[in-house]
């Protein structure tokens, strides 16, 4: 039995380079975060060579090829897996909310189908695996960032190179730094569930119109990382956040929507910097820097909306179990 541990994210800035609609003419750059709020993904070998797959349904098939789970059945085949496995998914937060959790499913998966193969494999290689099953073999219409920073973990700047190459580069700030950052970061469930695929498809038809908006995005994510890295004036950070969510909501109006927007008002009246929507939009978790002694004003103000507490992931996608029934 193998049991991967792989986090979900926060993303800062300059989500929607990471579509080749953008990166294939200008280099795309994010910034973002995994956090202690995880995929558990159990393998294990499965007597009589049959297969079960348990997440919000359970499927039990004779052949891989029956399976319906899309995901799970294009990692079987990258990993050329023939026999009977049980596998079974459990999540800290809800499905389509924003926070990556597609992706932390494939990146998990692939690492724990490696492990029962007695293969090791790097970040990078399941980070690239990953968006191959969920780009290439899918047809998602997603980007890079998700799997890579479900991969690596920490703080990381990410760049997309228009040959396709995604470039990680952990972002350097002090122990003192890294933990005041934290303390500024509050995250609340807006509620709603939604697939990206319905915004990031209309936002990247959108691309050729809208270069000039996500370049800014790009310049913005560089600049979170410089305030980071010089850990002078943290703030500016958050006026930051607010200047990327204004013109994120510019690329497609499906972004947000009256209930996130009144959510959004009341954090900033109570004393927040700034703030954004996770994810494509529509719906899931909203992100606000604030500072400290304004926290409990922005929770009053924000109640009965649900506060996640959580603090930043190291380590990326982990395996944390291994049995010994390893193929």
């Amino acid at each position: 039995m193998i049991i991967t541990r792989t986090p979900f994210r926060i993303s800062f800035a300059g989500g929607g380079s990471d579509l080749p609609a953008y990166y294939n003419y200008e280099t795309g750059a994010v910034l973002s975060a995994a956090i202690s709020k995880y995929m558990y993904l159990t393998v294990k070998k499965r007597f009589g060579g049959t297969f079960r797959v348990s997440y919000s349904k359970t499927e039990i098939c004779d052949r891989m090829e029956e399976l319906e789970h899309p995901i799970v059945k294009e990692c079987l085949k990258a990993v050329a897996v023939n026999s009977g496995l049980e596998i079974v998914s459990i999540a800290d937060l809800p499905a389509q909310s924003g926070m990556g959790s597609s992706s932390s499913f494939t990146v998990g998966l692939l690492n724990a189908l490696h492990a029962m193969k007695g293969h090791f494999v790097s970040q990078d290689q399941l980070a690239r695996e990953a968006c191959e099953v969920e780009i290439d073999r899918l047809g998602e219409p997603i980007g890079k960032q998700d799997q890579y920073i479900a991969a690596c973990g920490g703080i990381q700047f990410f760049r997309f190179q228009p040959d396709g190459h995604v470039l990680a580069d952990p972002v350097i700030c002090t122990p003192e730094t890294k933990r005041e950052f934290q303390r500024r970061l509050m995250l609340f469930f807006v509620g709603g569930t939604r697939a990206a695929r319905t915004v990031l498809a209309k936002q990247s038809a959108n691309t050729r119109d809208k270069m000039a908006v996500l370049k800014r995005l790009c310049e913005i994510a560089c600049q979170m990382r410089e305030v980071l890295t010089l850990g002078r004036d943290l703030n500016s950070f958050g006026y930051l956040l607010h200047e990327a969510w204004q013109v994120k909501k510019s690329l497609e109006k499906s972004i947000s929507n009256p209930h996130i927007d009144s959510v959004y008002e009341r954090a900033i009246q109570a004393g927040a910097l700034g703030g954004k929507l996770l994810g494509a939009g529509s719906g899931g978790f909203v992100l606000f820097y604030c500072e400290p002694h304004h926290q409990d004003r922005v929770r009053q103000a924000l109640a009965p909306l649900e506060e996640i507490h959580f603090t930043f992931d190291p380590q990326g996608t982990k395996v944390i179990y291994i049995g010994e029934d390893q193929w």
